[in-house]
């Protein structure tokens, strides 16, 4: 957000825009993936993000670092509800990467992500002065480490308040993971007057992964453990005042339950997500299926894992890829994949036949996802090296992530371009969300052609990897700046590589699958059909009309 480092006018425009765009643009289907050093195959902390929202459309943007003079203030318009706020600045703010919105890594190899659980609607004040996008920029570019921006971020809630619903937000540095969970008080709801919020903020254990998605994860918790968590002092007493928890009732405190209760959507649509990515790195624990289909009694799935083997990289970019593929919920299968396994069920979510509700499943791979990334944080490296986010736009399973270098100036151009209001070619955004959308007419045969030139790609930047760590690394000991551009070199390069082969894939696509035909290798269109399972479906829909006589 470039918006905090400009100062007087500037920051006022530009934050109001944010602020406008945010509020008619919420994140709606986001999946957060933590992986600690003890869990991941290098020793790398790593996390995901998926930022899904219909219509949602994003550009890179780096905000360098940068110094402050005294008096200056971040300037929060004003709203209807309440008037312009400020926001002191600290004397020096580091560099982040980021989207126009909020950041991602800054330059200390800190990284962040999150996904909204909207809680309970009464607990949103309208006199807070932050969001989730400001509040997470913020963190980035005043901490270097994760219990840093921790204490930063709730500090900043507490004082000038939190105007949202509830957040769940993942910090990471080189040695560390947390999942942070906010929820407001309401308007004037903190008992001495201030706005406020309430949090807590829970480590995962080193060697184990966790997971959210736009449901709280943080159910009990260790209250004499500084060391793993810590959280607001109004936590379990605001509960019991406003009736989200009674004391006497026998049963543990837990901010789940308290601030954002599941329900029957929420655990479908939510906790499926994470029991898909637990069923998959811990296959050996054979994770039940009950609770996100609803059965009554079954236990939540549990607050983190340890998986069954250490995750890559690319095992981690292969988890953000999950239609539920291969159980019962497969979204490739059925009546309502289509007939070409189409992993797409289009929004309304819900609906209802006959006076009874239904949802069709909410996978972590979605069409709605505006970008998506995998981030490493890696101690043994110097931070302009060690910091990395795999950087990937459209749907995560279709996309192709590239690497973006913590301690670069300079991002490709085809990701700093362009709106949602106008197609261009050079745009990577639309070009990505041109090509999926294409796959869609024929998908099980579509989907594979560019899966193929995906891993292609992707097989090469990570092998690349440690060549360029070991350069990188004897540049940044005898010429920082060299080695910056070096990255930074790289990183655009690799962007625009990706943006330029997804073009001429998509005419390769185009020309191959026309018209209902496929062209093969000798320029011929020969009949491709139906799957014969779908035929046999029509038939038995309609079993006459399309019958011709003997």
């Amino acid at each position: 957000m470039t918006l905090l480092n400009l100062r007087l006018l500037l920051p006022v425009v530009l934050i109001l825009g944010t602020i406008l765009f945010c509020e008619t643009n919420r994140m709606s289907a986001c999946t957060n993936l933590l992986v600690t050093k003890g869990a991941s195959a290098d020793g790398s902390v790593m996390i995901t993000y998926t930022a899904d929202s219909a219509g949602y459309y994003t550009q890179l943007k780096i905000t360098p670092a940068a110094d402050h003079k005294p008096g200056d203030v971040i300037i929060i318009p004003a709203t209807e509800k309440r008037p312009e706020g400020k926001i002191p600045q600290v004397p020096r703010t580091y560099q982040v990467i980021g989207s126009l919105e909020q950041g991602m890594i800054n330059e200390f190899q800190l990284a962040m992500a999150e996904t909204t659980f909207t809680g309970r609607p009464e607990l949103r004040d309208p006199q807070g002065l932050l969001n989730y996008e400001l509040l997470i920029t913020l963190g980035l570019q005043r901490a270097q480490k994760a219990r840093e921006a921790i204490e930063i971020m709730t500090a900043l809630v507490d004082q000038y308040g939190w105007d949202e619903g509830g957040e769940s937000i993942s910090v990471c540095d080189t040695e560390e993971a947390w999942v942070l969970e906010i929820v407001g008080t309401g308007e004037g709801g903190n008992p001495d007057g201030k706005t406020g919020a309430v949090w807590v903020a829970r480590r995962v254990p080193d060697g184990e992964i966790s997971a959210h998605a736009n449901q709280a994860r943080i159910g009990e918790f260790p209250r004499n453990d500084p060391a793993n968590c810590f959280f607001s002092a109004n936590v379990e007493s605001f509960a019991i005042e406003k009736g989200y928890y009674d004391p006497s009732s026998g049963k543990p405190f837990r901010f789940d339950e308290a601030y954002n209760p599941p329900d029957a959507l929420s655990k479908r649509v939510c906790e499926a997500r994470v029991w898909s990515i637990y069923r998959r790195a811990a296959p050996s624990q054979d994770f039940s299926a009950d609770y996100h289909r609803g059965v009554e009694g079954a236990e939540p799935y549990p607050w983190s894992i340890k998986p069954d083997r250490k995750l890559s990289t690319a095992d981690v970019m292969a988890l953000m890829r999950d239609h539920y593929d291969g159980t019962d919920y497969d979204m490739t299968e059925g009546i309502d994949a289509g007939e070409f396994g189409l992993p797409r069920r289009w929004r309304p979510l819900t609906f209802e036949i006959d006076g009874k509700k239904y949802s069709w499943e909410r996978p972590i791979s979605t069409q709605q996802t505006c970008f998506s990334f995998v981030s490493q944080s890696r101690g043994w490296l110097p931070d302009p090296v060690g910091g990395i986010v795999w950087y990937g736009v459209d749907d995560t399973y279709l996309t192709c992530y590239f690497p973006l270098y913590c301690g670069i100036n300079a991002l490709p151009q085809s990701f700093q371009t362009g709106g949602i209001e106008r197609f261009s070619w050079n745009d990577a955004w639309w070009v990505f969300n041109l090509v999926s959308n294409y796959a869609n007419l024929k998908y099980s045969l579509i989907a594979p052609e560019i899966i193929e030139v995906q891993q292609g790609l992707e097989s090469h930047f990570l092998a690349l990897q440690p060549a360029i760590d070991l350069a990188a690394t004897e540049l940044s000991k005898t010429n920082p700046d060299l080695c910056k551009a070096f990255l930074t070199d790289l990183s655009v390069m690799s962007g625009e590589k990706v943006t330029a082969r997804w073009k001429r894939l998509a005419e390769e696509i185009f020309t191959k699958f026309n018209d209902g035909y496929v062209r093969d290798q000798d320029g011929k269109y020969p009949n491709i059909g139906y799957p014969e399972p779908w035929l046999r479906r029509v038939i038995q829909e309609r079993p006459e009309q399309f019958l011709l006589p003997e």
